[in-house]
């Protein structure tokens, strides 16, 4: 490991920075913890969009190399870190997990982010953000439930945790957050229920992130 230690750009309810910190907890690496307020517009000053143009987190500095885009984050970790793979050996599993995994950051996250559902309550309706929301997060889980029901184990596709648990506990944890009937989706909340009982999963979970408010209001 580099003297630099690893620093992660985060917020507390972001599912795309819950996703590295699992990563990282998992792999046993010690970070800073740098918390950017996504709500009071902290990632659109000059100085974050210096090292992510887009203005999203996270964003991971190790040492002189900055990435940001949690996927991108993820797969550098596991080849520079490689203790504690993320990803099968399996090539016929590995692409279940690829797959999977953007199903999450494709086809729902991007449509549940806070960009997205401020433009909807401005220029739609206040009334319209939610089912929005349970529409295409619904739309993902059913995906999910076929795609996993061959494949799953005690985790997403097996036995072991592997990159496609890291996308799914956060994004359970956001849809359970926006009033998704989980009793809907019988695979994933059994998956849910595995993953809360693993200390990497626990110790990433939002409200024990150092920014995470008190009194549990954004």
């Amino acid at each position: 490991m580099s003297n630099h230690p690893l620093k992660l750009y985060s917020y507390w309810r972001s599912s795309c920075s819950y996703r590295v910190r699992i990563a990282l907890n998992l792999k046993g690496l010690d970070y800073e913890y740098i918390p950017i307020n996504l709500v009071k517009g902290e990632q659109f000053s000059p100085e974050f969009r210096k090292l992510n143009p887009i203005g999203y987190v996270p964003v991971l500095v190790d040492g002189d190399v900055v990435i940001s885009d949690s996927f991108a984050i993820l797969l550098y970790l596991d080849e520079k870190y490689p203790q504690r793979p993320l990803l099968p050996t399996d090539i016929r599993k590995k692409a279940i997990n690829y797959q999977a995994a953007n199903i999450v950051s494709s086809s729902i996250q991007p449509l549940q982010n806070l960009a997205i559902l401020k433009y909807i309550e401005e220029k739609v309706s206040p009334d319209e953000k939610l089912p929005w929301v349970q529409c295409h997060i619904g739309k993902g889980f059913e995906s999910l439930e076929m795609l996993l029901k061959d494949y799953a184990g005690k985790y997403a596709t097996g036995d072991d945790i592997f990159l496609a648990d890291l996308f799914l506990a956060p994004q359970i944890f956001s849809a359970q957050r926006f009033n998704v009937d989980m009793n809907q989706f019988p695979l994933l909340s059994r998956l849910d229920e595995a993953y809360s009982q693993l200390p990497a999963f626990q110790d990433a979970m939002p409200e024990k992130q150092p920014d995470a408010p008190s009194s549990g209001t954004s």
